[in-house]
């Protein structure tokens, strides 16, 4: 009984939780690679450390073949995973479950030519404040 609510509860909410996942995209005038450097020069200009660098369209196209793909998503795709204290602490004091968004992401994506920048769609609330300066961060390498 219990699971059957549980599974019930979860398939009603699936269409939120997949609405709350949409992205925010930028659209980059020059090169891929060109993005990428914008957009780690922007996240460090604001004095913010990158944790990690995930090359995501590598991985993808690399084990494309060993999961019956056959073609490949990206012409190339990363995401540069990093905090801010300031802002994440703002956020966690009004929820602290607001840890669940946190490192944050900016990605950038190249298929078929277009480039393109972007991050999740946070919730309304507290964590407007982390979109904000993600913009932020993806306006000042669009601009440059």
């Amino acid at each position: 009984m219990t699971r059957s609510l549980f599974l019930a509860t979860a398939l009603a909410l699936a269409p939120l939780a997949a609405a709350a996942q949409e992205a925010i995209t930028f659209t980059y005038p020059g090169s891929f690679d060109d993005a990428s450097f914008a957009v780690e020069n922007a996240i460090i200009n604001r004095g913010l450390v990158i944790d990690f660098t995930s090359h995501v369209g590598d991985m993808l196209n690399r084990t494309g073949e060993d999961v019956g793909a056959e073609e490949d998503l990206f012409d190339n795709a990363e995401i540069f995973l990093f905090c801010s204290a300031a802002v994440s602490r703002r956020v966690m004091e009004a929820d602290p479950m607001n840890i669940v968004h946190c490192p944050y992401g900016i990605f950038i994506t190249e298929m078929e030519g277009e480039v393109l920048i972007g991050h999740r769609d946070y919730p309304d609330g507290p964590m407007q404040e982390v979109e904000a300066l993600l913009d932020a961060i993806i306006l000042e390498a669009t601009s440059e």
